[in-house]
């Protein structure tokens, strides 16, 4: 009789016992089911069980190789997530009865084993997040059974066997994120199957798309992900046939022509995404019998005339992106009748004209993005009815007059960019009843009174940048201000000395003012501060010491003031260029080349006692010298009359020289270093507009990161590192170590620079859905539709597997929080900022003292808060606080200094108020639900991950088993379902 059992019964203190297998009934096993936290290795003989036919391991630590040899009778395989390595046995049988294989998110290395050809009953086969190299081997098309083929994420090279077009049950072929090249074969988008429905090959190198041979292509197929490749060439004609087809990415490639006019044929296309190409010409009109679309990408590349009205007739469309794009004119009007459009984005094009008011009835906008184009005349005076907008930039437009007080009515904006304009007169006061405001630019434009009170209101506010107006009076008191930028304006007065009270301040920027009075030594406690200039203003007095304890600051500019003494010893080392402290008439010391008149006096003294001296019993001997030899001298001549003279007087010394040439050697100057693509540093310059400001992603304590758009439509990310970096030498071993840390939930290293004197930058893949930071915020303002609780559980999962790959590397992050975790294209979340301690040297404040803590400030650990030392266990607090904010929505510096969020939330478990811990958008979870179970368990992770005491805290392996059980769904049943 067979039996059906959990792997428990074989467990003795979380190993698997063997003996206890092959001694005991279950030689008639033919289910077995992990239930437990298994470590160590798998045992062969569980799966050389004769009668086994499913065997699940998966979500385990278990590690090792896996056993070359599988029973014939065994069906499902699954052993994914765990820590198994070396090479995937290569000895399958044309006997075996298996239907399913699941090895993915282990440590597999090698190449794909031909031998898998042989299994003519396997269905599914899933190798994803492994380290496997070498071809796909075209003896895989000998799966005649085969539904679904997953080996993603991985280092794949060379061609795809066009072979595996032939798979005549084949429906799922994803072979994204490998190094796959050549041309995509037609076989495979148009092959002999008619049941592929979902091809995914994006993030590759493939160069081409080969044509079907008919020039024709039926199929299908529902979603096509090519995105991300180097396919060049015109726009392929045949895709008109894929008249199933649901997806269509064709963004990030080198695609050229205009678009064919069959795209109307596409009758079901709900997303069209051919973002950052070279395509041109018109938009064809035949795309509006593309009913269903709701998703239209087309940023990026070189349309041109007059946007087409016809597009408004796209009913359903949610996202309309033209921006970066050559369209004039004005913005159709009818576009108003768009009214399930969620992102419009038209920004930096050639329109003109007024923006139209039936734009303003589009009360579902949540981004609207017209920057850089020029329009003329006011901001719209009823821009206040776009009820849902969060992210309003109208950058660069050519808008005049007065911002209109109707802004005050947006509610969940959380980004506002007026920059660059001619507005003028003061700021609105309804402008300060904006709850969710983070970041507000208004910069460059002729806006005048006094900085507004109002500011302090503004709880969540981080960046406010009002440089080159004519503002007047004293500064904002804005706790939550991360960035305050008042360059070029007319502020008088001096610096607050309660200007301390800004604690989370990163950049302040007061250059070119009218600021007198002392620089206050509070400023020192501003520790998270990086940049600081106070360049060109009336500021007297000394330069405070303690400024060169802040221990994060990497920009300093004094210049152009009336500062007077001798400069800090420390704050001169650190900033040891003469510009910093140039065009204070009065400043002394190192770096400037002025000695300070005490030192003078005290110098002359020294050189008196210790010189004087000497030298002048020195000279009093030589003249006794003198007098002697003189004497000498007279009575010899007297003696040798003639002879004598002849002698005394010696030839003059010829003076000879030698010619020093200096060395001319050329050596040619230091290369951008690409790993997968052919980029100069150049180039890049060129893309980041000379790293131009307008074009900076973020700012942290490792730099600025740049958005590059390139001229072959490839958008990049570029990191600037801090100047205070480590030498050339060093930091290319570094980066070339950081460029081999693959993973699909961190962000990889494409590239790096190192060039003198001290310019170092990292390459990355651009992440366009922002952070975790910014989704939560926006989610928090629209209900939760935008964050379900499927999508936070994959959010939060991701997260976890990235840093426990980093763990099972010895990595150490050291700043988990909202603001490192980056989303792509897809909303794949990567985890950011990691590694990059190596690259800097710490500034002599950080060196000098072992308690400068790593981390931010809510996410921080006790430990690290007191130590400075970050350890793993840190990263699992980090962790836990990010995940308790992502399961409710609460930031960890909402709180009161007695109270956190963990308090808190073990507060509400206390009181047995559940559903106050809900966000907003979980409300509607069902309390008798899975759902409603799995939320619980999620808090109860993050309160694992919280614990006081480091030691009680479970590692990133276990928390990626916990999380991922939290979904696990139903029991799967002995026997597998029929494919879907």
């Amino acid at each position: 009789m067979a039996l059906y059992v959990t792997i428990t019964e074989f467990m003795s203190y979380g190993y698997l016992v063997s003996n206890s297998v092959v001694n005991s009934p279950t030689n008639s096993l033919s289910y077995a089911s992990c239930s437990n936290s298994l470590s160590g290795n798998l045992p062969s003989t569980i799966v050389n069980l004769t009668n086994l036919q499913f065997l699940n391991v998966a979500h385990n630590f278990l590690s090792g190789k896996t056993s070359g040899y599988l029973s014939d009778s065994l069906r499902y395989l699954d052993i994914s997530s765990n820590s198994f390595s070396g090479e995937i046995p290569g000895n399958f049988s044309s006997k075996s009865q298996i239907q399913l294989i699941n090895l993915s998110y282990n440590k597999f290395s090698g190449e794909v084993p031909a031998s898998i050809g042989q299994l003519q009953e396997l269905e599914y086969l899933w190798l994803d997040s492994n380290q496997l190299y070498g071809t796909l081997p075209s003896a895989i098309a000998n799966c005649s059974s085969l539904v679904h083929l997953s080996i993603e994420d991985n280092s794949l090279k060379g061609l795809v066997p066009a072979s595996i077009g032939l798979i005549p049950k084949l429906e799922v072929l994803s072979l994204s994120q490998n190094e796959l090249s050549g041309s995509i074969p037609a076989r495979v988008v148009c092959g002999v199957s008619r049941k592929l429905r979902i091809l995914k090959f994006g993030v590759n190198a493939f160069t081409g798309i080969e044509p079907p041979s008919n020039e024709s292509c039926f199929s299908i197929l529902e979603v096509l992900d090519i995105h991300e490749n180097h396919i060049n060439g015109v726009f392929p004609s045949w895709l008109a046939g894929l008249t199933t087809v649901r997806v269509v990415d064709f963004s990030r490639n080198l695609f050229s022509g205009s678009l064919p006019s069959g795209i109307g044929n596409l009758s079901r296309l709900e997303e069209f995404r051919v973002a950052n190409n070279s395509l041109t010409g018109d938009i064809p009109n035949h795309i509006v019998k593309c009913g269903f679309l709701q998703v239209l990408d087309l940023e990026g590349n070189r349309f041109g005339g007059r946007i087409p009205v016809f597009l408004s007739e796209l009913r359903r469309l949610r996202m309309l992106s033209l921006g970066g794009n050559l369209f004039s004119g004005s913005i159709p009007p009818s576009f108003g009748g768009l009214f399930e459009l969620e992102m419009l984005k038209l920004e930096a094009n050639n329109l003109s004209g007024d923006v139209p008011e039936e734009i303003m009835r589009l009360t579902n906008l949540s981004t609207l993005d017209l920057s850089f184009n020029k329009f003329y005349g006011e901001i719209p005076y009823n821009i206040g009815d776009l009820k849902g907008l969060m992210v309003l930039n109208l950058s660069a437009c050519g808008f005049s007059g007065r911002i209109p007080a109707s802004i005050g009515s947006l509610l969940k904006l959380i980004t506002l960019d007026l920059s660059k304009q001619n507005l003028s007169g003061e700021l609105p006061i309804e402008i300060f009843g904006l709850p969710s405001l983070q970041g507000v630019a208004l910069e460059e434009n002729k806006l005048s009174g006094a900085v507004p009170e109002g500011f302090s209101s503004l709880v969540s506010l981080q960046y406010l940048n009002l440089t080159s107006n004519s503002f007047t009076a004293e500064l904002c008191n804005c706790s939550s201000l991360e960035v305050l930028e008042l360059r070029s304006n007319h502020l008088r007065g001096s610096i607050p000395g309660d200007i301390s009270r800004l604690s989370l301040l990163k950049k302040l920027d007061l250059g070119e003012n009218a600021l007198t009075g002392h620089i206050p030594e509070s400023l020192s406690k501003l520790s998270n501060l990086t940049v600081l200039n106070l360049s060109s203003n009336s500021l007297n007095g000394t330069i405070p010491a303690n400024l060169s304890y802040i221990p994060s600051l990497r920009y300093l500019n004094l210049s152009r003031n009336n500062l007077e003494g001798e400069i800090p010893k420390l704050l001169g080392s650190r900033f040891n260029d003469p510009s910093v402290f140039a065009v204070n008439g009065k400043l002394c010391g190192s770096p400037v080349d002025r000695e300070c008149a005490g030192v003078k006096n005290r110098k002359r003294k020294k050189l008196f006692l210790f010189i004087g001296v000497p030298i002048a019993a020195t000279v009093l001997l030589a003249l006794c010298c003198c007098a002697y030899i003189y004497s000498l001298l007279r009575w010899r001549s007297r003696l040798k009359d003639g002879v004598t003279g002849e002698k005394k007087r010696s030839p003059a010394r010829a003076s000879s020289g030698a010619d020093r040439s200096r060395g001319s050697g050329e050596n040619g100057g230091p290369k951008l270093v690409m790993f997968n693509n052919k980029i100069t540093y150049a180039e890049t310059l060129e893309a980041t507009r000379q790293f131009d400001e307008d074009n900076v992603l973020s700012r942290g304590r490792y730099g600025l990161v740049f958005k590059a758009s390139y001229q072959d439509g490839m958008v990049l990310s570029v990191r600037r590192l801090p100047d205070a970096s480590i030498s050339a030498g060093n930091f290319r071993k570094e980066a070339e170590s950081l460029g081999k840390l693959k993973h699909r939930n961190l962000t990889v290293l494409r590239g790096y620079y190192a060039g003198p004197p001290d310019v170092r930058l990292l390459v990355y893949d651009y992440m366009p859905n922002g952070n975790l930071a910014t989704l939560l915020q926006e989610a928090s303002h629209q209900d939760g539709h935008v964050l379900n609780w499927p999508m936070r559980h994959l959010i939060a999962v991701g997260i976890a597997r990235g840093l426990a790959f980093l763990h099972s590397l010895s990595m150490i992050h050291g700043d988990v929080k909202p603001q490192n975790v980056l989303f792509d294209a897809d909303f794949e979340a990567h985890l950011s900022e990691f590694g990059l301690d190596k690259l800097t040297i710490a500034t002599p404040a950080e060196a000098s003292s072992s308690s400068t803590p790593m981390g931010s400030l809510g996410y921080l650990s006790p430990e690290v808060a007191l130590t400075g030392q970050p350890t793993k266990e840190a990263d699992v607090y980090s962790f836990g606080i990010v995940l308790l904010e992502i399961l409710t929505g609460r930031k960890p510096v909402m709180f009161t200094q007695d109270e956190d969020i963990v308090k808190w939330v073990k507060k509400q478990l206390q009181r047995g108020q559940i559903s106050e811990l809900l966000e907003p958008g979980l409300l509607e979870l069902d309390p008798e639900s899975s759902e409603w179970e799995e939320f619980l368990l999620g808090i109860k992770v993050g309160l694992l991950c919280t614990a006081p005491d480091p030691l009680d805290r479970p590692s990133m392996a276990d928390i990626v088993f916990m999380l991922e059980g939290c979904r696990a769904g139903p029991d799967i049943p002995s026997s597998l379902p029929s494919p879907v």
